[in-house]
C-alpha cells in the first residue's frame, strides 16, 4: 500500500459540512486514513475575490495508482458538487482535494505532478501538513522550515475552534 498526503480546501456553501462528507467518503474509499490534521480556515488564494478557504491535509495508505487515485478524488469532488469544467481555476469551489505526495514518488503529466507544485508555496497545506507530519521533508526541504519561509502567510491560517478531531496516530 502507498503512503499518501491529500490536501483538502473549499470555500463555497457549507464549509464545515463539505469538509466533513469529503473526509468521510475519502475513508469509505480510495484511502485508509491514518491521520488527520484539524480544520483551518485560511485567506482565498486565487485569481478572483472570494471566501474564506476551509483546509486540513490527510495521511493514509491506499492500493491505487496515482492516477487511478486522482479518479477516485475527482468523483468525490463531483459528487460534493464540484464542476472543474465551469470554474473558475483557483476560483472558488465547494472542495478540491489534491494529491501532495504519493510515497517517494516523482510523477509530471498534463493531469498530474507528485510532489505536489506548488504545496511549498501555500502556507494554508504547509500548516495542517506540518501538524501531522512536521519532519516530513519534501525536495529536500523539512516542512517546517518551509513553513518558517512563509511566516507572515501562516499566521493568516487558523484552527477551527471547533474542531477537536485530534490526529490519529
Amino acid at each position: 500500500m502507498a503512503e499518501v498526503f491529500i490536501a483538502l480546501g473549499g470555500n463555497v456553501g457549507d464549509r464545515q459540512k463539505n469538509m466533513q462528507t469529503a473526509l468521510a467518503a475519502l475513508a469509505q474509499g480510495p484511502i485508509h486514513l491514518v491521520a488527520r490534521s484539524r480544520i483551518y480556515e485560511a485567506e482565498s488564494w486565487g485569481p478572483v475575490p472570494q471566501g474564506r478557504y476551509y483546509d486540513c491535509v490527510v495521511f493514509g495508505k491506499t492500493a491505487l495508482s496515482p492516477h487511478a487515485l486522482l479518479h477516485e478524488l475527482n468523483k468525490i469532488e463531483a459528487r460534493l458538487g464540484r464542476n472543474r469544467t465551469r470554474e473558475i481555476r483557483y476560483g472558488p469551489r465547494t472542495i478540491d482535494l489534491d494529491i501532495l505526495l504519493y510515497d517517494r514518488l516523482q510523477l509530471k503529466t498534463a493531469d498530474l505532478e507528485i510532489p505536489h507544485r506548488l504545496m511549498l508555496k501555500r502556507a494554508f497545506v504547509l500548516v495542517p501538513l506540518a501538524e501531522i507530519a512536521p519532519q516530513l521533508v519534501v525536495k529536500g526541504i523539512k516542512i517546517g522550515d518551509a513553513l518558517a519561509r512563509l511566516k507572515s502567510e501562516a499566521k493568516g491560517v487558523v484552527p477551527l475552534p471547533d474542531d477537536s478531531q485530534s490526529p490519529a496516530h
